[in-house]
């Protein structure tokens, strides 16, 4: 036979009820610090300080609301008003997902590298297949001071050979010395590499050409890809001090792995380091209009905003998600 609740008892439940369906208010106890998300008033553990600048997790409620995209993701990277004109000259490059920011940019109206010059450089032929720290590297140190690999580092996507003319090269160097935006999207971090000199290539080596005795793999570190980034900002900053620099992580991941791992980890791994490295410049020289260099968070809106971002390949954005993608950074950083 059932107990019937005592009076105490049953004044609980009611009450347990009530603020279950948010009729009544809990008392705020000292022991819990106090804030808000998604419109709702969350509480976590006082025990520890939290410092001046706290930001919570959001739940799906929170990322649900208007705008949640810039208080969520982009707070604290994004400009304080939008600054890049259709006057600016704006270099993108790096990953495939570099491409998609340059067709974006040429519907949209703005000057975009290539498009008005017909220069036989790599960041135009080639530019989504520059995809890790060192290639990117690779293109500033020989454009800006013509330093030029000991062996063929660079192919093309059918293999064939790059030419370091000085003429390729010139026509680099005057893109870069007409940019005024520079959007950087690194790509990857897992690397072919010369066992003699130490260099890096671009892509994987071509079949025909790859000697086991020569040729070596391996991941760039953090401290090896902020190296890299550090010296291209560095060199943006030397010869172009007053151009803007956009660092961006493609939300693309690796189609395949040439560790002895699953490629969803190895993935996840290569993305870090670059992620990584990108934070720690950022924290270096603080992102800022008197640094000129700002981190895009497109990579974080695929991976941990958008509720259905891939499309069936699990690798690539879909329309939808490009658009959005773009449409903030519109938002944020277009005049």
């Amino acid at each position: 036979m059932a107990t019937v609740p005592s009076k105490p008892a049953k004044k609980t439940l009611r009450y347990k009820l009530l603020r279950a369906l948010k009729l009544v208010d809990e008392p705020e106890r000292e022991d819990q610090i106090y804030y808000q998300t998604g419109g709702a008033k969350r509480k976590a553990h006082a025990t520890w300080y939290r410092g001046e600048t706290t930001n919570f997790f959001p739940d799906k409620k929170a990322i649900a609301q208007p705008n949640a995209v810039d208080e969520y993701v982009g707070k604290g990277w994004f400009p304080d008003a939008p600054f890049i004109t259709r006057e600016h000259y704006i270099t993108a490059f790096g990953s495939c997902f570099a491409s998609e920011v340059t067709k974006y940019l040429y519907r949209e109206g703005y000057q975009v590298f290539g498009r008005d010059m017909k220069l036989n450089s790599y960041v135009v032929r080639s530019g989504e297949g520059i995809v890790n720290s060192a290639a990117i590297r690779q293109q500033f140190e020989w454009a800006f001071e013509g330093k030029t690999p000991k062996i063929e580092l660079w192919h093309d996507k059918e293999g064939v050979p790059g030419d370091y003319s000085d003429e390729v090269r010139q026509a680099t160097r005057a893109i870069f010395e007409k940019s005024d935006i520079f959007i950087l999207t690194l790509g990857l971090s897992e690397v072919w590499y010369d066992k003699p000199t130490g260099e890096i290539f671009w892509r994987a080596i071509p079949k025909r050409d790859f000697d086991p005795e020569r040729h070596g793999f391996r991941v760039l570190g953090a401290v090896e890809n902020l190296d890299n980034l550090r010296r291209t900002y560095q060199l943006i900053r030397a010869h172009r001090p007053d151009a803007t620099v956009i660092m961006t992580l493609s939300p693309v991941p690796l189609a395949a792995t040439f560790r002895p791992v699953s490629c969803i980890t190895a993935s996840a791994v290569s993305k870090a380091s670059l992620r990584v490295a990108i934070d720690e410049l950022m924290r270096e020289v603080g992102p800022s209009a008197e640094s000129k260099l700002y981190y895009f968070p497109s990579y974080e809106m695929v991976t941990s905003f958008l509720p259905n971002p891939m499309k069936d390949d699990f690798r690539h954005p879909t329309e939808e998600s490009v658009e959005f993608i773009m449409q903030t950074f519109k938002r944020n950083f277009l005049r």
